[in-house]
């Protein structure tokens, strides 16, 4: 019998919590946290700044208090220039060592282009080669600190298409983040990334996508946060994405890891009443889960 259920997480961005000014209304720490643990989830991803403490220590007794702990959390990381090493060194030293000390096991890699999150290109030969350098480093701090490194493919970052995917697959050994969305959005199937290069998966985030929304987003015609705001991700189940197949893929191999349900959200329209809102997606996707897929993977309701 499958405990796939018990593997179910969620992100603070499916509350809409993000640090982008104009992303929309934050809601407060926690309310979030006690809507997260009320669905039962057992853990989060540690989210935008500001939304947990700055102390590890105090991010471990927050979540402690409402019987969550941390998975990790999103590092963007600038892996394929040369002359910010030494930057990105320091970075990923610095954040796995917050990690540990909150309890986390995943450290995910944003691939950014720079700093400010420049418009990517793509990676050239040297770059990838820089690339699997840093990876390599970066695997290294975080085997020092009882951590993983997974790769997250992403849109405006340098692994964000289906051809930048396949170029790292071929050049380096680094493990993945499977996010089903940014994987779709990029042109990958994550159903058949998930067949391919199972032994490389080390984390999954769940997202489903209106396909139909993502050429303005590539195209560079709306930003990433004008998508979400326009209804680029859906719930789980009301997309274009498998998401089912991809987990029945995983499951049938024996992944063990969490799947991060990450719907991109912002709100727009002021905060929402109690029990209403983000709590509402979360609730309707679980569902999904709960209804549609653990039956599919023998996984007991």
């Amino acid at each position: 019998m499958s405990d796939f259920l018990h593997r179910i997480a969620s992100a603070p961005i499916s509350w809409g919590i993000c640090e982008v000014p104009g992303w929309g209304a934050m809601l407060p720490t926690p309310r979030v946290l006690s809507e997260m643990s009320g669905l039962g989830l057992p853990a989060t991803e540690l989210g935008a700044p500001g939304f947990l403490p700055d102390d590890p220590h105090d991010v471990f007794s927050v979540l402690n208090s409402v019987n969550m702990s941390l998975i990790g959390g999103f590092t963007p990381l600038v892996v394929h220039d040369a002359t910010q090493e030494v930057e990105t060194i320091a970075q990923a030293k610095k954040i796995a060592a917050l990690f540990q000390a909150a309890g986390a096991t995943k450290f995910i890699t944003a691939p950014v282009t720079d700093w400010g999150w420049s418009e990517p290109h793509p990676p050239t030969a040297e770059e990838l080669k820089q690339m699997n350098k840093i990876f390599t480093i970066v695997d290294e701090i975080c085997g020092e600190h009882g951590l993983e490194q997974v790769l997250h493919s992403h849109v405006l970052t340098m692994v964000e298409t289906d051809s930048d995917v396949q170029k790292v697959l071929d050049t380096c050994n680094v493990h993945w983040c499977l996010d089903t969305g940014h994987l779709a959005i990029g042109g990958t199937d994550p159903v058949a990334f998930a067949q391919a290069v199972f032994d490389r998966v080390g984390h999954v985030h769940l997202k489903d996508v209106d396909l139909s929304k993502v050429a303005p987003v590539m195209n560079r015609e709306i930003s990433i946060m004008e998508g979400v705001q326009g209804g680029l991700f859906t719930e789980l189940g009301q997309g274009d994405v498998d998401i089912s197949g991809v987990i029945e893929v995983l499951e049938s191999r024996g992944y063990q890891g969490w799947y991060v349900i990450e719907q991109d959200t912002a709100i727009t329209a002021g905060l929402p009443a109690e029990g209403e809102g983000p709590i509402q997606s979360v609730t309707n996707s679980l569902n999904y889960l709960k209804n549609t897929v653990a039956p599919k993977v023998g996984a007991h309701v």
